[in-house]
């Protein structure tokens, strides 16, 4: 099983942790990572891109000229296709790029994110959030304490901690999410990954 260091806010160390082998140990699957992010990515996709159809643009319908006789080509109407200001043919329409992706796959790529992230060094546990109040400045010391204070994804469990939330969220480049909604995409993101240490053994229990 991996051990991490358990560190308080000051980055000292406080104890160990044994984190669970399948969960922070597993094979580093890059496909199933790629696939993982591309899911996320097309679930968070607009999808709002418009174009007018001829019903839709402005224009009469009336008929511009007689079909026959004036040695020009037959038209029916300015809000023709082939007309400038005319409707556009086979453009995009509002839809939903986004699709489901199994969650046997979701879960295995989240495992080698982890995996990934503590084989790099930029995964640290900390024994628990208890900042002295909510003030922006507090976190920004704390995250340069730990020397994660470039981007950083923060984890933490659904515990109501007041001051972590409005700490850390005036910061730029740090995300605070609960263990549950843990993305890989929110992992690779990120330069370095701060779990609480409530976290790290609830997210062992969740995907081993």
């Amino acid at each position: 099983m991996p051990k991490v260091d358990v560190v308080d806010l000051k980055n000292t160390k406080v104890g160990e942790l044994e984190l669970a082998d399948a969960v922070f140990g597993a094979p580093v699957n890059e496909n199933l990572i790629y696939e993982s992010v591309r899911h996320h990515l097309a679930g968070v996709r607009s999808g709002t891109a418009k174009t007018k159809v001829r019903r839709e643009v402005a224009g009469s319908g009336k008929k511009l000229w007689r079909q026959k006789g004036t040695g020009r080509a037959r038209v029916g109407s300015v809000r023709s296709p082939l007309w400038r200001h005319g409707g556009t043919t086979h453009g995009p329409v509002p839809r939903d790029y986004s699709y489901r992706l199994n969650k046997k796959m979701v879960q295995g790529a989240l495992r080698s994110a982890l995996t990934a992230k503590l084989r790099d060094g930029e995964l640290k546990v900390v024994s628990e959030w208890n900042l002295a109040d909510a003030k922006t400045k507090v976190m920004a010391e704390a995250l340069k304490n730990l020397q994660a204070d470039r981007k950083v994804l923060l984890v933490s469990t659904n515990d109501a901690n007041r001051n972590l939330e409005l700490g850390s969220r005036n910061l730029p480049g740090v995300k605070l999410v609960a263990t549950q909604d843990v993305t890989t995409y929110d992992l690779l993101a990120h330069k370095h990954v701060v779990l609480s240490e409530a976290a790290a053994k609830k997210l062992s229990e969740a995907l081993a």
